[in-house]
């Protein structure tokens, strides 16, 4: 099992309940393909470094989760779909 850290910017128009249950989407994916989530740390609403979708501010959070190689894939293919989503990353962390 690797360690990953996938980064979620949602949506600064979306209300406490949407970016609730987004975020939770996100972690649902994880878990259906085999991951399991270690943590996830909110950072809030920040300033973006440049204009996304007419946007200057969004939503910061970090899932960290545990699953073999084909995770990855299989999250991003689907966050990628997700309107609340502005930007993502998934990485692997050291060991």
């Amino acid at each position: 099992m690797n360690k990953y850290e996938l980064s979620v910017v949602l949506s600064a128009k979306l209300e406490d309940e949407e970016r609730a249950a987004a975020l939770e989407k996100v972690k649902g994916y994880v878990t259906r393909f085999g991951g399991t989530v270690t943590s996830v740390d909110e950072w809030g609403k920040k300033k973006l470094a440049y204009e996304i979708q007419k946007m200057k501010e969004a939503y910061y959070y970090f899932i960290h989760f545990e699953a073999d190689a084909a995770c990855p894939g299989e999250v991003e293919n689907h966050v990628r779909l997700m309107e609340q989503v502005i930007r993502y990353l998934c990485v692997r962390e050291e060991a």
